[in-house]
């Protein structure tokens, strides 16, 4: 796979851009791209420089108009920059213009978020899952990018009378798109069945955008230690730990995190990976309550569960990072209405806490706060599962 598509060998340093639009306020460009500066360090590329431009409609042939792309071009020119990175999916034909009047890379975020998997991903079935997101993506894209991939496969009879050598290349494609599915199925059922062999042990299932500190989480309560690590998509593969709270013995696992702009080629190639997700009885939605848009990120989170079908499981939200919230007081006299912001983390909770018919919790994974009044709510949950499943089981409690 590396030697067929990789594009990656980039700069150490590159520009970002977005747009402000009518569905898109100055505010959320501004986080977004900063979200994408985060995506991109952790890709291991530095960003110099964000750039903006108010558009009602992304421009169909270059996403942005020319003056800007070439106020992006002269920058990058003046610092040696030959990169650019943009914060939505490019259609082939909007990548080739950019890279033809930049005379640069040109990186959009469903690329850039595939990169990040590629780098993270460790076992066989992540990495097979990653690599059949890496040839869907390519695909469509083959027109502007021709590699010689006929070379790949070697032997006679590879091309039909008049077939052109792009046509090839996609052929090649579409087979090793039909292998690494075949593949995946197989390691599917493998997986499947790991499941089955646990029994019928309840399963809580942590969820939530990236970095909000589930493995932190996970290792708190397991006692084990999972990868974690401040950036995005540390954990891939799901992670499956027995955990004892009480005398009450239950099963997690700790998935892949969410984010915005998802591509869907790796929701669909992780499907099986989501599955733990699917098949838990309890699910534990983890937020970073510091995050300055936390809540559009619950938003972000509840619409993927709700594409791969975990609407009716039982889901409770824990509130992570508290050590870590911050607030803007208000001045005596400033009249103008509070916002989230000018909340303390006692109203913040109080609010959730409403809204939420109190079934939900704040903690500090790291700082260990609160971790004993998580068990106790883990305890009573699980508790009321397994007491249905296994009734003669009462002496346990």
């Amino acid at each position: 796979m590396k030697d067929i598509i990789e594009q990656k060998k980039v700069a150490e340093t590159t520009v970002l851009v977005g747009i402000i639009s009518q569905h898109q306020t100055e505010e959320q460009t501004e986080e977004y791209l900063n979200e994408l500066a985060f995506l991109a360090k952790t890709a291991g590329v530095e960003p110099k420089k964000q750039f903006t431009q108010k558009l009602d409609t992304p421009n169909p042939k270059t996403f942005i108009g020319s003056g800007k792309l070439n106020d992006i071009k002269n920058y990058m020119e003046e610092h040696e920059i030959d990169m650019v990175i943009f914060d939505d999916e490019l259609t082939p034909s909007q990548i080739r213009n950019i890279e033809k009047s930049i005379k640069g890379r040109v990186i959009d975020r469903t690329n850039l978020i595939l990169d990040i998997f590629a780098q993270r991903a460790q076992t066989a079935h992540a990495k097979v899952q990653v690599e059949l997101a890496q040839y869907q993506y390519l695909l469509p894209r083959l027109a502007g990018l021709w590699t010689h991939l006929e070379r790949q496969k070697g032997g006679i009879g590879m091309r039909g009378p008049g077939e052109r050598e792009i046509e090839t290349d996609r052929r090649i494609i579409r087979d090793k798109i039909a292998r690494l599915k075949d593949q995946l199925s197989k390691i599917d059922k493998q997986m499947a069945t790991q499941r089955k062999n646990r029994g019928k042990m309840v399963r809580v299932a942590l969820v939530g955008y990236t970095n909000v500190g589930k493995s932190t989480l996970m290792n708190m309560l397991s006692k084990s230690e999972v990868f974690a690590e401040n950036k995005l998509f540390a954990t891939l593969d799901t992670t499956v730990r027995k955990v004892v709270v009480g005398n009450l013995p239950f099963l997690m696992s700790d998935t892949v995190g969410f984010i915005r702009k998802l591509p869907t080629t790796l929701v669909e190639a992780f499907k099986s990976t989501l599955d733990e997700v699917r098949e838990a009885d309890i699910l534990l939605h983890v937020v970073d309550i510091s995050h300055p848009n936390h809540e559009e990120q619950i938003d972000v989170v509840e619409t993927t569960l709700n594409e791969i079908g975990c609407t009716d499981t039982p889901t409770h939200l824990v509130f992570n990072k508290i050590d870590q919230y911050t607030y803007t007081a208000k001045e005596d006299d400033d009249l103008t209405e509070r916002t989230r912001e000018n909340w303390t983390l006692d109203e913040l909770q109080r609010s959730y806490m409403a809204k939420n018919n109190d079934s939900c919790i704040f903690i500090s994974a790291k700082e260990n706060t609160n971790i004993d009044q998580l068990k106790e709510m883990l305890y009573e949950k699980v508790k009321d599962i397994h007491t249905k499943r296994y009734p003669y089981n009462d002496f346990l409690y």
